[in-house]
């Protein structure tokens, strides 16, 4: 249940409707206040001492109303389209993998749920319009707050356009994938470190996935009390991200004693099986897009070498920090004691990963040899410690062999 409930959480947060779904309720809970304060005794001496504040007729007050809630879903039908036109256009030139960060852009769900929310705010207000002579019954202080609201909308839509046509461009898109790349690294990653595990000699237990799919992450909280608790030791044998069969073999959990099927069961709610490569969960899956754009563009059908240098230094500039950081492969419980492990890549694998196939598909092109050499040349300085300097050598060389070959 609680596995369930963590992936249905993740579904709804990611969805392009959550913003617009939570700010549509605020406003038509807001609608409520201001009504009651429109129809409450100090709502009306504000009305009748201020006669420029009073709707007399309810007629006009309707056509306010109505008008302007016609006019914000016409708005909200067209920024949804363009979003739409703006999302076909990123999959169709660049990557299918970069939609995850353009539909989970919060400012166009913040503007889609203001237009949402003032077409809700109009319609309740519409609802409570009354005909009486005074006009004192006519919820004067509400509409002109929606007036308001509408000028706000329109001023939004003017910047929203602007907002979106910035989004679609491939800079914009390779810096904000290379941004979320980089930042769940210094959020999740820690300097290299020599770590062992010490459980490998013990008997252990394979646990089988019990279902198909990308395997995610897991609750490591969770997991390090289960461990703890019944000294176990659990030992991933695939790394974060990789496509799992059903019944395939993926943890052992070492023990002293034979493990329960309960605590398998235990194990396996911990740990999140679902599709997608959001960055937030595995920075590789955003150096991954990165090449994926550098391979998209140099594709016959688009040819754009431009695009795929800006993604390469991108790529560079994540693998910089990806040079001596790595995610943590063991994972220790409240007594300092080392109780899972997790295999990560290692930077020789993610290079190769990453580099290889946009080598291959450009090396012809001048520019891509010439990014290519400046961009390995800087990640050899940048390696002080000389860790990778077979590596960057033996690019080094192919690429000067290709170049005079070319």
């Amino acid at each position: 249940m609680i596995k369930l409930l963590r992936r249905y959480y993740n579904k709804v947060i990611q969805s392009i409707a959550f913003y617009p779904a939570i700010i549509a309720i605020g406003f038509l809970l807001f609608s409520w206040v201001m009504l009651k304060i429109d129809f409450s005794p100090w709502g009306k001496d504000i009305k009748a001492s201020l006669n420029w504040l009073s709707l007399k007729d309810a007629n006009t007050a309707r056509t306010i109303t109505a008008t302007i809630a016609a006019g914000i879903i016409s708005l909200t039908v067209f920024s949804f389209s363009m979003v739409m036109i703006v999302l076909n256009q990123a999959a169709s030139q660049m990557s299918n993998r970069v939609l995850t960060s353009m539909i989970g852009n919060r400012f166009q769900q913040v503007v889609l749920g203001c237009y949402i929310g003032t077409t809700v705010y109009a319609l309740f207000l519409l609802s409570t319009i009354r005909n009486i002579s005074d006009g004192i019954a006519v919820p004067a202080l509400s509409i002109y707050l929606l007036i308001l609201l509408t000028v706000v909308n329109i001023f939004l839509f003017i910047y929203f356009l602007d907002y979106v046509t910035q989004m679609v461009k491939y800079e914009t898109v390779i810096d904000r994938v290379k941004k979320q790349t980089v930042d769940t690294m210094r959020r999740d990653y820690t300097e290299l470190k020599e770590e062992n595990t010490t459980w490998n000699e013990l008997p252990y237990t394979e646990v089988r996935a019990d279902e198909s799919g990308y395997f995610q992450s897991f609750n490591e909280a969770l997991l390090l009390e289960i461990a703890c608790k019944h000294d176990l030791y659990i030992s991933f044998l695939y790394k974060q991200g990789t496509y799992l069969i059903k019944n395939v073999s993926f943890i052992k959990v070492h023990s002293k004693k034979l493990t329960e099927a309960q605590r398998i069961k235990e194990i396996l709610a911990s740990i999140d099986f679902f599709n997608g490569h959001p960055i937030n969960k595995n920075a590789d899956y955003g150096l991954k897009q990165l090449s994926e754009i550098a391979i998209k563009a140099l594709s016959p059908g688009i040819n754009d070498p431009g695009t795929a240098v800006i993604s390469l230094q991108a790529l560079s500039d994540a693998l910089a920090f990806r040079l001596y950081h790595k995610l943590p492969s063991v994972r220790y419980d409240i007594h300092k004691t080392p109780r899972i492990f997790v295999p990560s890549s290692s930077f020789h694998e993610l290079f190769e990963d990453c580099i290889r196939p946009i080598w291959d598909y450009g090396k012809h092109d001048r520019y891509i040899q010439q990014e290519m050499l400046n961009m390995i040349k800087q990640l050899n300085e940048a390696d002080f410690q000389n860790y990778y300097t077979e590596i960057f050598n033996e690019w080094l060389n192919t690429i000067q062999r290709q170049s005079k070959a070319s």
